[in-house]
């Protein structure tokens, strides 16, 4: 091997250390901006309560601060990617990860579940990856991304709430009941045509 040759070989090995350094140092200093919004996150509780859907295995994508799909979470083992499987209970969501802790997100914290082409600087195919909004304790709503194995699975998740979502079942029936209030029954239709009727309807100052 010439002395050319080593040179280029050194230079380029060079190299590339330096840009690992450079992505390393960058990667630190995200996580530490980050670190007062993330703050500590929910722990696994020892009662999960009923499964409302079986485990999907898939891909953990990451997690972003919302509403960016690119500000990707860099705090704690957040940032790294993992093969693991996902579950639904009726506290909440448990996503297990192969190498990495368990991620839970309360089923009071959820703002919304969806798909999106892509996620934390993952891009796939249309609805390729199922995408939970959720509120940390610290206040900060995050997104957090997974790509099933089995992406037949995703209707099932952004249908609706399960059958323990208390804030959207609360809200379905003050919607229903706002809808029974407003509209007339069969009787009180009948009332006021016979009271149009006999001349017992006031106009309130406008022809009907």
């Amino acid at each position: 091997m010439t002395v050319d040759r080593i040179l280029w070989v050194v230079g380029l090995a060079a190299f590339w250390v330096l840009a690992i350094l450079l992505m390393y140092i960058g990667w630190r200093g995200r996580a530490r901006r980050q670190a007062d919004r993330v703050g500590e996150l929910p722990a696994v509780p020892a009662h999960l309560g009923e499964q409302t859907l079986s485990p999907a295995t898939g891909l953990y994508v990451g997690s972003t601060l919302a509403p960016s799909w690119q500000d990707r979470i860099a705090v704690g083992d957040l940032g790294f990617r993992a093969t693991g499987e996902i579950s639904r209970f009726a506290a909440g969501i448990l996503l297990e990860r192969d190498g990495a802790s368990a991620i839970w997100i309360p089923q009071a914290a959820i703002r919304a579940v969806r798909t999106e082409r892509g996620l934390a600087g993952k891009v796939m195919s249309k609805d390729g990856v199922l995408v939970i909004r959720w509120e940390l304790p610290s206040g900060t709503e995050i997104d957090t991304g997974f790509r099933s194995d089995d992406k037949s699975v995703y209707p099932d998740w952004v249908s609706g709430p399960g059958p323990n979502d208390k804030t959207a079942l609360d809200k379905t029936a003050l919607d229903k009941t706002a809808l029974d209030k407003t509209a007339p029954d069969k009787t009180d239709s009948e009332d006021s045509a016979n009271a149009a009727n006999s001349g017992e309807v006031e106009q309130n100052g406008e022809n009907a």
